[in-house]
């Protein structure tokens, strides 16, 4: 496998990149241009050495002909990274400094854009159970990839990792025993109804506009993957989502200051990258 995997890394030319890229806009409406090229590449490459796929003709081919093959490789190269209280300080933060400006508002709008498989919004949820502010909050959670979707709608995620989740809450300031917050079945925990009251759909960052008005977005480790005009477009979609007052929080590897954009907001936190829109 890997041996396939090195020869499609020496083959697999900027020009095939190009004409993949093109491919994938032109058939399926999926806009992959603005994604750092470096780093798509390699998941290509990658996905073309689990498939066995012995060249780049034969990848085409099968894109253009198999609507199931195009599906398998979105679900392959899109971002599937993410864990519970990820950046525990971030939660923190959260916790003592943001929520409780949101308790302001009658009703609480929360998007996670590029949400993965669901882990940070369930998050969210917890957070916003032990402010007193889940019952009153509309938390909508988007991504790419359907197959990310269908999973974090289950609201089940792997026994295996509960135990490191376990430590990212407490060191978030959890309040509660965190096994309160599922049921153990055999290797999987379901997370309590209550939680899954969550509204997920997909949306696609590059193509897709502005759907409702936000107090809070939450986009973190997702900008990594654009290159700077594509984060700069998605940056000012953030910036029309938001109520004036709104806060967004990236990665905490990312940034706005490239952009233009920044002059629109403020810096709430430095380290954690929250900035508020000001204008």
């Amino acid at each position: 496998m890997a041996e396939i995997t090195v020869a499609m890394t020496e083959g697999f030319t900027n020009a095939d990149f190009t004409d993949i890229v093109q491919l994938l806009r032109l058939q399926y409406g999926h806009d992959f241009t603005g994604y750092a090229q470096p780093s798509l590449k390699r998941r290509l490459q990658r996905f073309m050495g689990s498939m066995q796929i012995g060249n780049v003709f034969e990848l085409k081919h099968r894109l253009i002909n198999e609507q199931a093959f195009f599906d398998r490789m979105v679900e392959y190269i899109t971002v599937n990274v993410t864990e519970m209280f990820r950046d525990p300080e971030f939660y923190s933060t959260l916790r003592t400094d943001i929520l409780p400006k949101l308790a302001a508002y009658p009703i609480i709008k929360i998007w996670h854009a590029g949400c993965a498989t669901g882990e940070e919004v369930y998050s969210m949820a917890i957070l916003l159970h032990e402010a007193g502010l889940l019952q009153r909050s509309r938390i909508y959670a988007t991504d790419l990839n359907p197959a990310n979707i269908r999973k974090a709608e289950s609201g089940i995620v792997p026994m295996e990792n509960m135990k490191e989740y376990t430590q990212n809450y407490m060191r978030s300031g959890g309040k509660a025993d965190f096994s309160d917050y599922y049921t153990a079945r055999y290797d999987h925990a379901l997370f309590r109804k209550d939680l899954r009251q969550i509204t997920f759909f997909q949306h696609n960052l590059v193509t897709d506009g502005v759907f409702n008005e936000f107090h809070l977005i939450c986009c973190r480790n997702v900008f990594i993957y654009f290159n700077r005009e594509l984060q700069e477009r998605v940056l000012r979609l953030f910036h029309d989502s938001l109520a004036v007052r709104g806060y967004l929080a990236l990665g905490i590897r990312e940034s706005m200051r490239f952009s233009d954009i920044r002059q629109q907001f403020e810096i709430v936190h430095a380290q954690h990258k929250i900035y508020r829109r000001c204008i």
